[in-house]
């Protein structure tokens, strides 16, 4: 039986391991043919977007390891429209095509899942 999973990232992107092990753990999901969907809320949504620069945190950028799910058929990413408009972002200044959803829409998306994976 397929798993609809969502994974839900609501931290910023450096500073913790946090982002990178969700990461890891949706391509390791993904190989298990699991149904997969991520969520991006709060300051999580900093991790899409574009032109990151890590010199100052010393940490290597993998923000482009987001462009890299279509191939593991990871295409169901969601953003929080409510924690985009807090944050000044709008969506083309993200680096992945994504579903911008109210917050209760987000309320609907998160009953649709059997298992949740918070990040």
């Amino acid at each position: 039986m397929i798993k609809k999973c969502l994974y839900l990232n609501r931290r910023a992107p450096y500073g913790t391991s946090y982002a990178l092990e969700a990461i890891d753990t949706v391509l390791i999901g993904s190989a298990f043919d699991q149904d997969i969907s991520l969520l991006f809320i709060d300051d999580g949504v900093f991790q899409l977007k574009r032109d990151q620069d890590t010199t100052d945190v010393e940490m290597k950028n993998f923000s482009p390891a987001y462009s890299a799910f279509e191939m593991y058929d990871v295409e169901k990413l969601y953003v929080s429209k409510e924690a985009m408009a807090a944050r000044g972002l709008k969506k083309r200044d993200l680096i992945v095509d994504v579903e911008v959803l109210s917050d209760s829409a987000i309320s609907d998306l998160m009953d649709e899942h059997d298992v949740i994976f918070s990040f």
